[in-house]
């Protein structure tokens, strides 16, 4: 038989699925290194995200020490959770949770740059109001 390198067909073994079995294979799976490095990331996420917000609340509370102290008791409450879905749908949750922040954010600060931008070009081309111009 002449054996052509282009018309490999491999067999896979036959899956068994005993009921049970397979949500304790997703469980350890999702409990696994790969897990916990994607909870962790997410934790960091959080923790720089946070540090962009460094006004005060209205009881003179830094927001990221707040934002920080929240981050860590809604992981500390999730560190124990072991169905592999939930565990999926709050990392993915977080992720969404964290890049719309970031987008509001950028949004918010890319117009308070453009309005800072424009009140210069107004001031400097003479339309400032009377204010700092003694000569005239």
């Amino acid at each position: 038989k002449i054996f052509n390198f282009y018309h490999i067909t491999i067999t896979m073994p036959p899956t068994i699925i005993i009921p049970g079995t397979a949500a304790k294979t997703a469980a350890k799976h999702l409990r696994s290194s790969v897990t916990q490095s994607e909870a962790l990331g997410l934790y960091r996420d959080i923790l720089r995200t946070a540090k962009a917000f460094h006004w005060c609340d209205e009881t003179g509370v830094p927001w990221h020490s707040k934002l920080r102290a929240e981050a860590r008791k809604e992981f500390e409450a999730s560190r124990e959770e072991r169905d592999p879905l939930i565990i999926a749908r709050m990392l993915v949750t977080g992720r969404e949770c964290v890049r719309e922040v970031q987008r509001k954010f950028n949004d918010a600060d890319r117009k308070c740059w453009e309005r800072i931008r424009q009140d210069s070009m107004n001031r400097d081309s003479g339309d400032g109001g009377g204010r700092g111009n003694p000569g005239k």
